[in-house]
């Protein structure tokens, strides 16, 4: 299935989309009556008491980082974007919320319905791709009442499963190290065409190198590769079924040369270089490995376990070689069951036995493919165990990642007409950290983020050099004094007055700032297992803030919140 790319992919590579495809694919997937019924009641209910056009602000974020580990990446901005430049309500829409919502509904509501778009909010985040932490905000969304609310369900849904498994991915790059190619091969398993679709972009995205998805390829520029299945090989019962049976050699000479029987006489030699008996071998397989050959000569990397591996790769060895004979280079094999670490070291042996007799150096280069149900933990594994994998396919435990199924992140309301909001819990873990906030990441001398400070909108910013006092979440009331060697705003506005106001980026931007981010984090925020906490903290203002509003009265003469 999976044939990695040398100067092309096996079966082509997807164009670089256009802005057009990308919002199409938003309006197609995210239509604005997705959602959940109690935005429409309490956008009702707002309207009803004249509050709908109060300036308030919702902040997105998730209480815990994913996986058991000491970050997460932040993914779906894109598409959060794409989302609110098209976010409005047909008249078919209306039509079917007259038909849902309670009997006694304001005609004149759904009137009011038919205005709304987000040409009043403003949309404040970290870059797509940057390295986050559990309970700051991502992500601030700001403007009228009513329609702040109303977009709360769509961006959890963008933002939720993308960030999951963007996380996902770049755990299994971790767990790989660079070496190695990724092949993201989850559609069949992923939670329906849209799970699939988006599991593709953000696995590329968090670190991947490719994926089987074609649409991906065609939506988001994700390299796309390919070759065959087991259903190909076992389609095949003799040389025969093998049409057609010729191949013209690479030298320009134009003459048909007869296929099989060229790889007859080349299977008798490589079964006497091995000691094999040629009596064994499965017909069909050959048949399959020599009608795929003739199909895509330049892209020769079959499935080799229908059978035996040992069969399968003799079969492998003597297609191969005739297709270098003729000139060709074939690319490599595919392991799908068993102990792959030990078979791709058979085949590793067997490759290279073949290219010293014979003379073909082509051979020192054949890649070998291993998929068979992969998991982080089989990525560890492989960085432990003596093997030839050069590539890994990973389906489904990376798109519906199954260690952590979801993200957890929320939207709270943190400001309204200009006052601070904040949730109260009886679980302190489900308390929120109320006003509009800037975010700024410290870092130390060496260039490695140590904490993440939320401070109100309108404080004066961190800055490098000078001594900050915070107190970080989650921690008893005793203050930290740090001193940054470097401070960087991490949020940016996204988006104003119905238009987006930074570049979209690419999957291949995107997946650069992925890299870029992770690099500056510190490898003990990045291990796989037991990673140091990353510190987030709040300003003394803004602690004081929340434990005012915890006592029940804020201090009105200390702090000052925007309008």
């Amino acid at each position: 299935m999976a044939a990695p790319r040398r100067d092309t992919c096996a079966l082509g590579e997807g164009s670089i989309p256009g802005g057009v495809r990308m919002e199409r694919s938003i309006l197609d997937r995210v239509p604005t009556l997705l959602t959940d019924l109690y935005q429409l009641t309490m956008a009702y209910a707002y309207w009803r008491a004249g509050r709908h056009q109060d300036c308030a602000a919702f902040e997105l974020f998730f209480r815990e980082n994913p996986f058991g580990g000491g970050f997460a990446l932040f993914a779906g901005l894109n598409d959060c974007l794409n989302y609110l430049k098209a976010f409005h309500f047909t008249d078919e829409d209306v039509d079917f919320l007259r038909s849902v919502l309670p009997p006694a509904t304001d005609a004149a509501f759904f009137q009011y319905l038919r205005g709304l778009d987000c040409s009043g909010v403003t949309l404040r985040a970290v870059p797509e791709g940057t390295v986050v932490f559990a309970r700051e905000p991502l992500m601030e969304v700001a403007g009228p009442l009513v329609v702040v609310q109303l977009l709360e369900t769509s961006l959890l849904c963008l933002v939720n499963y993308a960030s999951l498994v963007c996380s996902n991915a770049a755990r299994f790059r971790l767990a790989s190290g660079n070496k190695r190619k990724l092949l993201e091969m989850g559609l069949r398993r992923a939670q329906g065409p849209d799970g699939g679709l988006t599991a593709s972009r953000y696995s590329y995205i968090g670190g991947f190198d490719m994926t089987s998805n074609v649409q991906a390829g065609l939506l988001f520029g994700v390299p796309v590769s390919g070759t065959m299945a087991h259903s190909y090989v076992t389609s095949f019962t003799s040389l025969e079924e093998a049409l057609p049976q010729t191949l013209v050699a690479v030298n320009g000479n134009r003459d048909q040369v007869d296929l099989i029987s060229l790889t007859k006489s080349w299977l008798g030699r490589v079964c006497k270089l091995l000691g094999a008996d040629p009596e064994k071998i499965h017909e069909g397989e050959l048949a399959a490995f020599l009608s795929y050959a003739i199909a895509y000569p330049k892209n020769f990397l079959p499935v080799i376990d229908s059978y035996s591996v040992t069969c399968g790769l003799l079969n492998f060895c003597a297609v191969a070689l005739a297709l270098c004979e003729l000139g060709y280079r074939p690319l490599g094999v595919r392991l799908d069951s068993g102990d792959l670490c030990k078979q791709s070291l058979d085949v590793r042996s067997v490759l290279r036995l073949c290219s010293e007799h014979f003379s073909i150096s082509a051979f020192d280069s054949l890649i070998i493919v291993g998929s068979n149900n992969m998991s982080e933990q089989t990525m560890v594994e492989l960085n432990t165990k003596e093997n030839e994998i050069d590539v890994v396919g990973v389906g489904t435990h990376l798109v519906t990642c199954t260690k952590q199924p979801s993200l957890g992140c929320v939207y709270k309301l943190v400001e309204v007409q200009g006052k601070p909001r904040m949730k109260i819990s009886e679980d302190p873990e489900k308390s929120t950290v109320p006003g509009r906030k800037a975010v700024y990441r410290l870092s130390d001398a060496d260039g490695y983020p140590f904490l993440d400070l939320l401070c109100l909108a309108l404080e004066s910013p961190p800055e490098a050099g000078r001594p900050v006092s915070c107190h970080p979440l989650g921690t008893c009331d005793t203050p930290l004094t740090v001193t940054p060697a470097e401070v960087t705003c991490l949020r940016q506005e996204m988006f104003t007055k119905g238009q987006v106001t930074q570049p979209l980026s690419s999957a291949a931007q995107s997946k650069e700032q992925v890299q870029q981010s992770l690099q500056k984090l510190h490898p003990r925020h990045k291990r796989l297992q037991e990673p140091d906490s990353y510190t987030v903290a709040l300003s003394e203002k803004l602690h004081t803030l929340a434990r005012d509003l915890r006592r029940g009265s804020t201090n009105k003469n200390n702090v000052v919140l925007p309008n």
